[in-house]
């Protein structure tokens, strides 16, 4: 239905000419020397990101876990409920992270 009301307005799936980009005539965008190739960005949560108030809480958080973490990646064994694994959760994940 949604398609006849559409065909009655003269409307199509087709972009406008106006809306059609010639990749010929791109350029390179001149920003893109600026950008530092060794950064990643992360898209975080919005949960997570109401914690933090910039780039630099997050990653002063990040390198304070990571000292916390130990130097050598320990094998970890099998969660059972029973408490039969030496490593927290958060150490699993991150473990399984890196």
């Amino acid at each position: 239905k949604a398609r006849e009301l559409e065909a009655a307005r003269g409307l199509s799936d087709e972009l406008q000419a106006e809306y059609r980009f010639d990749y010929s005539k791109a350029k390179p965008n001149r920003f893109a020397s600026r950008v530092d190739p060794t950064r990643v960005v992360v898209a975080l949560d919005p949960d997570v990101a109401e914690v933090f108030a910039d780039a630099d809480a997050v990653n002063k958080v990040l390198r304070a876990l990571i000292e916390a973490m130990p130097r050598k990646k320990r094998t970890t064994k099998q969660f059972t409920p029973e408490g039969g694994s030496e490593l927290t959760q958060l150490q699993r994940d991150i473990d399984d992270f890196l």
